[in-house]
């Protein structure tokens, strides 16, 4: 990938609703140049979508988890991610080396709800589970570290959020 599309991809993970003269400005390039290479971004599947970020405190889903699960049976079919597919708490599903094959993010309500889900878990899946509670959370959903920009003179330098001129 171009680090001119490493830019663009930085800055709109960074704000999903940039509008593209801001894109522009800040990727030096023009407006028209800026949206084909969005749409190419696109298209190759580099760029797969635009979410509001939400604070799940705020919905109602203040207790968040993390929940490794293995099977009780090692010869058993590995399709832990599709039986699970259907439990909306969980918001992340992890493929890991280790003990565990899997290692879920789930967000609920209370602890009576994470307790039901455990056991929605265990018996949709046929998995042992060890859950990890949250306590609090001082950063997450951040953009994926894909280079080294300078701020728009060209300068280098990092900030306290990121790369110069992407703070």
């Amino acid at each position: 990938m171009e680090e001119i599309d490493r830019l663009i991809v930085s800055l709109l993970a960074r704000d999903g609703r940039m509008s593209f003269t801001d894109l522009a400005r800040r990727a030096g390039l023009s407006v028209s140049a800026t949206h084909q290479r969005v749409r190419r971004l696109e298209r190759r599947g580099v760029i797969t979508g635009y979410a509001a970020v939400i604070n799940a405190g705020d919905v109602g889903l203040p207790l968040t988890a993390f929940v490794s699960i293995k099977p009780f049976d090692p010869a058993a079919p590995d399709d832990a991610p599709q039986r699970l597919a259907h439990l909306r708490a969980i918001e992340a599903c992890h493929s890991v080396a280790g003990e565990e094959s899997y290692i879920l993010k789930v967000r609920v309500a209370t602890p009576a709800d994470l307790e039901d889900l455990l056991q929605e878990i265990r018996a949709a899946a046929g998995v042992s589970t060890r859950t990890t509670i949250v306590l609090s959370t001082p950063y997450e959903n951040r953009p994926p570290g894909l280079g080294q920009w300078g701020d728009e003179s060209g300068e280098g330098g990092g900030g306290r959020n990121g790369p110069a001129g992407l703070d």
